[in-house]
């Protein structure tokens, strides 16, 4: 390379050097920021996961210890003490509705359900599960017509508590004289992937004890 061309060279890189730096004194303030941004926001997010999950051991842990307790009141007491919002305060809600059905208090316990259901904060799987749970509650003393309703509802495709809603469906069904129905809706729940063990268990012996046949018809 000749000597001119050399000197051309390290001009041309001088002159990207001095517009690289030109660059950083006018700019550089902005990258700084935006790292600075970058790394609190990180930051910030590491600590709200961190707080998260403390919130969400000592709910458990508070919880657990209401459980234990001897009797039914004291674990309502217990259940009544600890503070929760949004989907904690929804299962908070079940638990102290199943605390209340057990003590026979039918009016706490769908109180308590209520609260759920209307809750806006509660997401729907425990909207969901407090409407089922106020049915089987209930059972005779809330009309078949208004139960059958609500069940059809929870049962039908893609709804988390499905199989649960077919089989107080079919009570309902056989409730109301309507055998073929109930026996097409422990047929579906026995074929249902989403189904345990031992709600296709109860299905069949349901449907073998009407004398019907639980393998699919074709």
């Amino acid at each position: 390379m000749s000597n001119p061309d050399s000197f051309i060279n390290e001009v041309s890189e001088e002159l990207r050097r001095d517009r690289f730096f030109g660059w950083v004194r006018r700019y550089g303030w902005i990258v700084g920021l935006v790292l600075v941004v970058a790394l609190g926001t990180a930051a910030w997010h590491e600590w709200r996961k961190a707080q998260d999950r403390a919130a969400a051991e000592a709910f458990g842990d508070a919880v657990l210890a209401a459980l234990e307790a001897d009797d039914v009141e004291a674990r309502l007491d217990a259940l009544a003490a600890i503070e929760a919002d949004g989907g904690r305060a929804a299962v908070l809600g079940l638990l102290q509705a199943g605390e209340a059905a057990e003590a026979g208090d039918t009016e706490a316990a769908l109180a308590a359900l209520d609260t759920v259901e209307q809750s806006a904060d509660a997401g729907q799987r425990y909207r969901q599960l407090a409407t089922l749970k106020r049915v089987m509650i209930l059972g005779s003393d809330m009309p078949a017509e208004e139960r059958e309703s609500l069940l059809g509802g929870l049962a039908e495709s893609g709804q988390p508590f499905r199989p649960l809603a077919r089989e107080q469906l079919a009570l309902v069904q056989l409730e109301q004289g309507d055998e073929e129905a109930a026996i097409e809706t422990l047929r579906a729940l026995v074929a249902s992937a989403d189904a345990t063990a031992g709600l296709r268990r109860r299905a069949t012996q349901l449907m073998v004890a009407l004398g019907a046949d639980p393998e699919p018809q074709s």
